[in-house]
């Protein structure tokens, strides 16, 4: 065996502008939720982007970068994190096994805020990819005014009931989706936070510079790496 170290390029640049990229848009998206509304969508729509461009270099991309090469099982996960616990340094080229269930776990956690974002956004200003079409907002307009026409010529206190009935539902369409998407999206920077934790652990135990890595793609290694 030995330990002679060699230079490695791990990380597409893909992968690096994205990562860093992700970053700065989630974030933004983050503090800009009342006040800057336009900017918030906008972030939103960065991140939606690139997770939709990762999923897909999950499949085709560069070997490191794919599904196959860092989705390891529970067992494989847990064995990696006892012997972070004990101290017993680990080296992967790629993603470490927790490092890889950490990949997945924010790709779900922000992909499911997107999702939400977006529907709320149709929600509440109807726009964007989920909104009603203009043919189908007249329609429905269409259809309530005739309702609301019928229900007047048998009683005008009917009429305010089913418009204040409406306007309930709306309200809690509204409330449902937007508590949704606080949910997911405090899940995913509690996730960022572990993230942020889990590298400087591993990368102190493990003697890796792991942030130096997703910045330059190399790393440098020697035969212990898997």
């Amino acid at each position: 065996m030995t330990n002679d170290k060699k230079t490695l390029k791990v990380w597409e640049p893909l992968i690096r502008i994205g990562h860093w990229t992700l970053v700065i848009a989630f974030f933004t998206a983050y503090f800009t939720e009342d006040d800057f509304m336009t900017l918030h969508v906008w972030a939103g729509y960065v991140v939606g982007a690139y997770l939709l461009i990762r999923i897909l270099w999950g499949f085709v991309g560069g070997k490191y970068a794919r599904f196959s090469n860092f989705v390891y099982s529970p067992v494989k996960i847990i064995g990696y994190l006892k012997n972070l616990i004990t101290r017993k340094p680990q080296h992967y080229i790629g993603h470490n096994p927790a490092g890889g269930a950490m990949v997945i776990a924010l790709l779900l956690s922000l992909s499911a805020t997107a999702l939400t974002g977006l529907k709320l956004y149709a929600v509440e200003d109807n726009k964007g990819p989920f909104a009603l079409s203009t043919k189908q907002a007249e329609t429905q307009i269409q259809v309530f005014s005739l309702i609301s026409v019928a229900k007047a010529e048998e009683d005008e206190d009917e009429e305010s009931e089913l418009v204040d009935s409406k306007k309930e539902a709306h309200k809690q369409d509204e409330e449902y989706w937007e508590e949704l998407h606080e949910i997911f999206a405090n899940l995913t920077l509690l996730l960022v936070f572990l993230h942020i934790l889990g590298v400087a652990i591993s990368s102190y135990i493990d003697k890796e510079k792991l942030v130096k890595a997703m910045l330059t793609g190399k790393k440098d290694i020697d035969d212990t790496y898997q």
